[in-house]
């Protein structure tokens, strides 16, 4: 079965099982394809709740199609790839959550959304990395607890140094992390011309160095609408591929080529394939407790930043 044959196949059978297709952007080309929704994790457990369709499967990872639990309880939620986690979202666990609380009784805690279900539970709001700012800015207290990426929680203390900020130090995700500024320099010798767009994740001498930090979608929306012709892309290095079908009149490259979120990778077109079929997969199950707690959580964010 050729490429175009089996993304025939799952359409079809997406259409008769009235399946809705999620794709996180850091998925093949061939996946984004075959997909109903493409973006980034919110985003696409926000277009799932307002989608007709009972069953969603998501091509990502586990807190992606958590998250799509908690925002859709009564759907039947699908993981493609059961071994396709997230180290930073499991970093941390609700016990040693617990235990980094009492050392900062005072202080308000906000999770990324790259976090388990179980960890939302315990904390006061959620934040995405393109609305972080945003909802941490509109909160009364000035004592903030960030957890699990020190990065994304430096990037954002920065901007605002009236409040306070606490960490924990040894999160953030490995994918970026492995981002360095001297590939920064190196990158920027070798294209002159090109702007550097990172995420907020990379490390803080990395975002320093950028033209541009944003989110995966916002790093794709800046390219797209950019006057300017080269990019270096300091996200996972998908981003360089669907950006280069997207814009075929300009030039992207990767900051590094070890820049790979190697669970995302755990999923291929095939899976998709055994997934449609019923024949792999695994369905997303959490009790009411923990979609009650986590989805508190989440509106918290809502109220925030709309």
């Amino acid at each position: 079965m050729t490429i175009s044959e089996m993304q025939e196949e799952i359409i079809r059978i997406k259409k008769e099982k009235d399946i809705c297709i999620l794709a996180h952007a850091y998925q093949n080309h061939e996946i984004l394809e075959v997909a109903d929704y493409v973006g980034d994790s919110y985003g696409l457990a926000v277009n799932a709740s307002k989608d007709s369709k009972k069953t969603v499967l998501m091509c990502g990872v586990r807190f992606m199609a958590e998250t799509c639990k908690i925002i859709s309880p009564e759907k039947n939620v699908i993981l493609v790839s059961s071994e396709a986690g997230c180290p930073m979202a499991e970093q941390l666990d609700t016990d040693f959550l617990a235990a980094i609380k009492e050392d900062y009784p005072d202080y308000t805690t906000v999770c990324y959304i790259n976090t388990t279900a179980e960890l939302k539970t315990q904390c006061d709001v959620c934040v995405t990395s393109s609305a972080a700012l945003k909802i941490v800015s509109q909160l009364e207290n000035d004592k903030i607890l960030f957890i699990p990426d020190p990065n994304l929680g430096n990037w954002i203390e920065k901007q605002l140094p009236e409040k306070t900020f606490a960490f924990y130090k040894r999160g953030g995700c490995p994918t970026h992390f492995r981002l360095t500024a001297d590939e920064v320099k190196k990158a920027k010798e070798a294209h002159p011309d090109a702007l550097v767009l990172v995420h907020p994740e990379c490390r803080p001498e990395v975002v320093e160095l950028a033209d541009f930090v944003g989110s995966t979608t916002g790093i794709m929306n800046y390219a797209k609408k950019s006057d300017k012709k080269e990019f270096i892309i300091g996200t996972e290095n998908s981003i360089v591929s669907h950006l280069q079908y997207d814009c075929p009149d300009k030039l992207f490259f990767a900051l590094s080529k070890d820049c790979v979120c190697h669970n995302m990778r755990l999923i291929t077109l095939g899976d998709v394939y055994t997934a449609v079929k019923g024949l792999t997969g695994e369905e997303i199950t959490l009790s009411d407790e923990v979609i009650t707690g986590a989805k508190r959580c989440i509106d918290k964010m809502l109220e925030l930043g709309g």
